[in-house]
């Protein structure tokens, strides 16, 4: 990532406008043990506040990879903190600028999951299935959201 991701300059900016980065060797105890870290890269979304774990990527990703799963932590992130408005609105950036990312499939799934969290209103989350069943027929997502059909 050193030599082809990190150097990249939209990720630069990414990572420099939306994130406090922190980088540790692997083998640095006691935060390698105490963060799980049997892998490099590993990226960790944490908390601020309390240090828990919202979104975590393993391994090399390309420029055009690591942004996304980065917005989908940062969203993961809102969502956990019930900012249901904020988080749809990291979800459906990263769909319209990364639609056919890897983290695009979980993105649909969890906009289907906010707008539904934000409203009680079951039809965002038959959408999501729908959208995945077209874009992503064979994602684990669009398993994920099977039960959402009969909605």
């Amino acid at each position: 990532m050193d030599t082809v991701t990190y150097p990249d300059s939209q990720v630069a900016c990414f990572i420099a406008d939306n994130l406090i980065p922190l980088r540790l060797r692997s083998d640095s105890k006691p935060y390698s043990e105490q963060f799980h870290i049997t892998w490099t890269p590993t990226l960790i979304i944490l908390d601020p506040d309390n240090g828990r774990e919202h979104q975590r990527t393993v391994g090399f990703l390309p420029p055009e990879e690591l942004i996304p799963s980065l917005m989908l932590g940062i969203g993961k992130y809102n969502f956990d903190h019930d900012c249901f408005d904020e988080a749809l609105t990291r979800f459906e950036q990263l769909l319209d600028l990364f639609d056919r990312s890897g983290s695009a499939p979980e993105a649909i799934f969890m906009t289907g999951v906010c707008g539904y969290k934000r409203s009680h209103d079951p039809k965002p989350l038959k959408a999501a299935y729908e959208r995945l069943s077209t874009e992503f027929p064979d994602s684990e997502w669009t398993k994920r959201a099977l039960p959402y059909r009969l909605l």
